[in-house]
């Protein structure tokens, strides 16, 4: 029965994730603030952090390398996380945090399920959508 942690302080982004990820053998848990997380993978580990890049007291690039250093360092069990992205920049720092995965808005079911079921089957996932088509400049 996989357990998903969403970490985001926007209701209708919580109520986007879950309806996605949401089946009969699956927990859903939210996590309001970015700073709570770690407490709440050490009360309970998770299979899935799913963080939104904007949360106000720690966004998802914070919460991502906190999991992976706290889980390095062996204090709490490690997690794959997903980083849900507001743009194509934010790729760099998204690598940058070592998230296992990314997705950027706006959210579609289909490439978030996709995401999720990659991360929880242990694999990584990371979104091609809005990537730049490199200019071919001919040389005389």
């Amino acid at each position: 029965m996989p357990d998903i942690i969403v970490a985001a302080d926007s209701q209708s982004l919580f109520d986007g994730i879950r309806s996605v990820v949401e089946e009969p053998d699956t927990t859903v848990r939210w996590v309001r603030r970015g700073d709570a997380v770690r407490d709440e993978v050490n009360a309970r580990p998770a299979d899935l952090v799913i963080a939104d890049m904007q949360i106000g007291t720690m966004g998802g690039i914070a919460v991502a390398l906190d999991l992976k250093l706290e889980a390095d360092a062996g204090r709490i069990e490690p997690c794959p996380v997903l980083l849900v992205l507001d743009r194509r920049p934010d790729v760099f720092m998204a690598r940058r945090s070592n998230a296992d995965g990314w997705v950027l808005k706006p959210l579609d079911p289909i490439r978030l399920r996709t995401a999720v079921r990659a991360l929880l089957a242990g694999g990584t996932w990371h979104d091609a959508s809005f990537t730049p088509q490199p200019a071919v400049v001919p040389v005389n």
